[in-house]
This record gives C-alpha cells, sequence and structure tokens, in this order.
C-alpha cells in the first residue's frame, strides 16, 4: 500500500479489524518510512448484482460512485465530512440491497439518498433536491426549503444516519 503522505510503498499493519457488518477490512496501517498512520479499507469486489431503471427506462449497473459524486456535488463547501458521506453511501446500499433483488427504480435510490442527506445538512439537502427532483420553478425550490427549515432539529450521534423513514 502506498503511503497518502509521501508516496513510499512500505507499511506495516498496525490493527485490522471487521468494518461494515463485516463486508469489509478496516486496517491501521503505519508507514516505514515517515512513521505516519492512515487508514484503508478493503471490501471485496462485487460485480454489479442490482441493475437502475432510470426514469427514461433505460437500464445501467449500479454504480456507488455516482451516488458518492452526488452527494460530493451536494456538500460541496458544507460541513459533511467524507466519513459521513461514506456512511450515507453504505446505509443507501443496505436499504437497496435489502430491498431489492435485481432492478431499483434511480428515483428509490434518489429518494434514500435524500432521506439520509436531510438528518445530515439541511442546505446540502435542499442542493440535492434541487437538481434530483426537477423543480420547475423557483416556487417549487423555496416550498421544499422552508419545509426542511421547519423540521424539527434532530441531535446530532443519535443513530439517524441509518435510521429508515415510515
Amino acid at each position: 500500500m502506498q503511503c497518502p503522505y509521501c508516496g513510499q510503498d512500505n507499511d506495516k499493519v498496525i490493527d485490522s479489524r471487521s468494518s461494515n457488518g463485516g463486508r469489509a477490512v478496516r486496517r491501521r496501517r503505519q508507514c516505514r518510512h515517515c512513521r505516519r498512520r492512515f487508514t484503508t479499507y478493503e471490501r471485496a469486489e462485487e460485480s454489479p448484482r442490482i441493475t437502475v431503471i432510470k426514469r427514461d427506462g433505460s437500464r445501467m449497473p449500479y454504480d456507488r460512485q455516482k451516488v458518492l459524486a452526488g452527494l460530493q456535488s451536494a456538500c460541496y463547501k458544507r460541513p459533511v465530512s467524507q466519513e459521513q458521506l461514506r456512511r450515507i453511501v453504505e446505509a443507501v446500499e443496505e436499504d437497496v440491497f435489502g430491498t431489492f433483488e435485481k432492478e431499483v427504480p434511480s428515483q428509490y435510490i434518489g429518494d434514500a439518498v435524500s432521506n439520509q442527506l436531510r438528518r445530515t445538512d439541511k442546505v446540502a439537502y435542499v442542493r440535492f433536491a434541487s437538481v434530483y427532483r426537477k423543480f420547475q420553478d423557483v416556487g417549487e425550490l423555496i416550498e421544499e426549503a422552508q419545509g426542511v427549515r421547519d423540521m424539527p432539529a434532530e441531535t446530532p450521534g443519535q443513530g439517524e444516519l441509518f435510521e429508515k423513514e415510515g
């Protein structure tokens, strides 16, 4: 593994443990050259087992990176960490893979991302919704933003990231 700090390819594993319900391995590593520590996650590469049905009826393999890219765009210059984004993607995937076997509508994925993002950062949620929901006019966007503003604030750290809306 190449050190993200000095670029050397000489490290040792300090700690290794199961992560994400046993679907990944989290390894704490230390570079033997610069002595800095970093974390890596290893996950078995899965062939796309779910196909996404797009709005126009076309079908594409599920792509985790597309979900993450949409989240990163919505959270640009917002106080949302990469760790929070990773947890959102994992929660969405857990929901999607647990609910569907072969095909999932893109709208379901968008709704799942929206629900998670609304709990994490309201401004990022409105950004995401403005693209995902394709508002027809500014009035719809304002209405959505007012609805989010009027929602009760949640206390961070109470597992809201993994709760599903009913």
